[in-house]
């Protein structure tokens, strides 16, 4: 009986190891969310992709060139209110990366100087049509790129030709003949600089809308003159690096 009963005793007693209250149902949730991060992954990395291959499509050209307008505020004499200045633009750029690269610009600029009454315009000519040109060459970074726009930073340095006198009727830049007091700055070239944030919005890889405001300097009559204004335009870019 003795033995019997620690027979019954031990067949009575649960194995730790056959118990049912283990640990290996919770295995099938552990990797049903390992998997469902893992999918997650692989949407973020093919959006990652495919936005790369957008950038590199877009900024992956070697030439760039564009054509537009421009707009600044200039002041043609030593004395003179600022004048509205339109002009047009068109340039060049070879890019050595995606985002480094150099820039040839020429543009010319057209508009009217009120130069009031005075003894030598007697009222008939108060308000004389002038003009510049320019041509500059600078290097151009893009330091932010986005499938669908860029934005780069550029400065340029160069030769600016003015012509003030040619529609004041043979006076010349409008110099009164007692006090010596000149209206506007006599026809001259001189260095001209900018310095611009450009933002560029891409219509196809090949095609944007550019939009820069800058900084522009001149240095007629032995001044600097500091003006302010923008540039616009449609850039094609071609050629793949």
């Amino acid at each position: 009986m003795p033995v019997a009963f620690a027979q019954s005793s031990s067949s009575s007693t649960p194995d730790p190891s056959q118990s049912p209250d283990t640990a290996t149902p919770a295995q099938p949730s552990n990797a049903g969310s390992q998997g469902q991060l893992t999918v997650q992954a692989r949407i973020r990395q093919r959006r990652e992709q495919r936005r790369a291959t957008a950038i590199h499509d877009a900024y992956d050209h070697r030439w760039e060139t564009y054509e537009g307008m421009g707009y600044l505020r200039f002041t043609p004499g030593p004395s003179l209110q600022r004048l509205t200045w339109y002009s047009w633009d068109a340039g060049l750029t070879r890019y050595s990366s995606e985002r480094l690269g150099y820039t040839l610009d020429a543009r010319g600029y057209f508009g009217h100087a009120f130069v009031g009454l005075n003894s030598l315009s007697q009222g008939n000519n108060t308000r004389p049509e002038i003009s510049m040109y320019n041509v500059l060459v600078g290097p151009v970074y893009r330091f932010y790129m986005q499938p669908k726009y860029s934005i780069s930073g550029r400065v340029m340095g160069g030769w600016a030709l003015g012509n003030f006198e040619g529609d004041t009727n043979g006076e010349k830049n409008l110099c009164d003949p007692v006090t010596g007091h000149c209206s506007l700055y006599p026809n001259a070239s001189t260095f001209a600089a900018s310095a611009s944030i450009i933002g560029e919005y891409n219509l196809t890889p090949s095609f944007a809308f550019k939009l820069a405001p800058e900084y522009f300097f001149t240095g007629f009559g032995s001044t600097t003159q500091a003006s302010r204004g923008f540039t616009a335009g449609i850039v094609y870019r071609f050629g793949k690096q």
